[in-house]
């Protein structure tokens, strides 16, 4: 029988925060300024997820820094407007601390627009631990933010569930050794996330109520 779940490890935008529209549309913004025409909504969903330099490389090499730079301001001037939580996320969040449970923010994205999106739900002082890209050298899927939350939270790996709307996050948590979630609202799809075999696949945020109460996991 597998340890009960102490820890809960999130991805934050697509999964908390429902940021999907802020980033297409900024992608869109970025974009469409460059290369007119190039790329439709449907070709900037596999953006979502990697972090800025992983796709402004594959998109144009040379240009990468010019084309974060200008995604950063246009993304953060709209930011409020265009962000809000998911469904149910901060009424979950709170029943999870108080129930005891250990929970941290891994994201790929900088640590102070994480702290901008929280500032958006109402959680305050729920999260133990928050690692941003600029915490580690290698982002997720590479297990090393994964295994830092671990460590900071003081659990170990079968003790803890990394919960995600990407592929980033499933194959992260399996190379760190930790049990995984998808979400069903991933902009990507249920069915894209099943291909990369998560333990778990949550409908609803407060699926974790059940879950983390499980005898048997």
């Amino acid at each position: 029988m597998a340890k009960p779940i102490t820890a809960l490890l999130f991805d934050f935008d697509g999964t908390l925060l429902d940021t999907n529209e802020l980033i297409i549309q900024t992608f869109q913004y970025v974009l469409n300024t460059h290369y007119p025409g190039k790329y439709e909504r449907i070709d900037i969903l596999p953006f979502l997820g990697p972090t800025l330099h992983e796709t402004f490389d594959s998109v144009d090499p040379e240009k990468t820094e010019e084309l974060i730079e200008e995604y950063r301001a246009w993304n953060k001037s709209m930011h409020d407007e265009l962000s809000s939580e998911f469904d149910g996320v901060s009424e979950t969040l709170r029943l999870l601390k108080t129930a005891g449970m250990k929970m941290a923010i891994v994201s790929t994205k900088r640590k102070d627009m994480v702290m901008r999106g929280l500032g958006l739900l109402d959680a305050e002082g729920v999260f133990d631990v928050i690692i941003g890209m600029d915490d580690v050298s290698k982002t997720k899927p590479d297990p090393e933010p994964i295994l830092l939350a671990l460590d900071l939270l003081g659990v170990n790996a079968d003790e803890a569930l990394m919960i995600g709307d990407n592929y980033h996050d499933i194959v992260g948590g399996q190379n760190a050794g930790v049990r995984t979630a998808g979400v069903a609202w991933s902009a990507k799809g249920e069915a894209f996330l099943q291909t990369f075999n998560p333990d778990y696949m949550l409908q609803h945020i407060s699926d974790l109520l059940q879950l983390v109460n499980r005898v048997e996991q």
